[in-house]
């Protein structure tokens, strides 16, 4: 079985059955770097009020780069940047 995590933002207080979370298909190999990715999106976006990682069965498919500060698709050379 394969190990990832993915970041979820979180989006609402009101909601009790754990819907105020939302995450997309990106998938990192390491907990650090879907928190990285998590907190960076926080800093750009105005509507998540929080964030938490997920652990997910699917393959790692992004990597974080610490020295540019973005996500980067496994496989890939191109940065990528969510909207």
């Amino acid at each position: 079985m394969t190990k990832s995590y993915r970041p979820m933002m979180k989006f609402s207080e009101t909601q009790n059955d754990g819907s105020q979370y939302a995450g997309n298909a990106l998938r990192f190999a390491t907990e650090h770097e879907a928190e990285a990715s998590a907190s960076d999106l926080m800093n750009r976006w105005f509507v998540p009020i929080g964030w938490r990682v997920d652990v997910s069965d699917d393959a790692p498919n992004y990597r974080w780069d610490e020295t540019t500060q973005k996500i980067i698709a496994i496989g890939e050379t191109e940065i990528v940047q969510p909207v």
